[in-house]
């Protein structure tokens, strides 16, 4: 199924900057794996300061990758994607994915492509994986619920933004999608 041209290009804007900032691999030590969880943790009951400081730091875990060929792949991908080519972005990060398929980043990053590319049915078919690998991550949750919503899933968009609001409060397109949503559906209810 593919999205609507309009809705998705704004969604993908306001997502890219956060996943573009998540850049890592899902194999991380014990150590690493430990202070992402204290950091998740902490993430939940910070005020909106500590919020940006500590998802600063969930950054900076995350992108430890510990491979020069996949940063570049990832990098690469990136760079496509912030400039507006998902189908090059696409190629960058299913390379990358094909040197290491648990490579969670560059496969959230490649949802964000092929969504912005208007395939979503990969796109999902990507998230899954990643949620499934890190249910904490909260851009693929918001990514999640951004083409949910695009393919007029309302119900599940919302506890898709839900979800990912719970994990990362202070994420002011998630909430504004959560507002959104709810008056629309509480609207149909009436």
């Amino acid at each position: 199924m593919k999205a609507r041209p309009g809705f998705h290009n704004h969604i993908v804007a306001a997502l890219l900057p956060l996943c573009l900032a998540l850049f890592g691999a899902s194999a991380l030590s014990a150590q690493d794996a430990a202070k992402l969880d204290d950091l998740y943790t902490r993430l939940k009951s910070a005020d909106a300061g500590a919020a940006g400081r500590i998802e600063a730091e969930i950054i900076l875990e995350s992108g430890k990758s510990g491979s020069a060929s996949l940063d570049l792949l990832l990098r690469r991908g990136t760079e496509a994607l912030a400039a507006g080519n998902p189908v090059a972005a696409t190629e960058h990060l299913t390379a990358a994915l094909d040197h290491a398929p648990g490579f969670t980043e560059a496969r959230a990053h490649r949802a964000l492509a092929l969504f912005g590319a208007g395939e979503t049915g990969p796109a999902i078919a990507d998230l899954a994986i990643v949620l499934e690998e890190e249910p904490r991550h909260f851009v693929a949750w918001s990514l999640l619920g951004a083409v949910l919503e695009e393919t007029d899933q309302p119900e599940r968009a919302l506890a898709a933004f839900r979800r990912a609001a719970e994990i990362h409060p202070h994420i002011a397109e998630v909430n504004a999608a959560i507002a959104r949503l709810t008056q629309s559906l509480e609207g149909q209810a009436l």
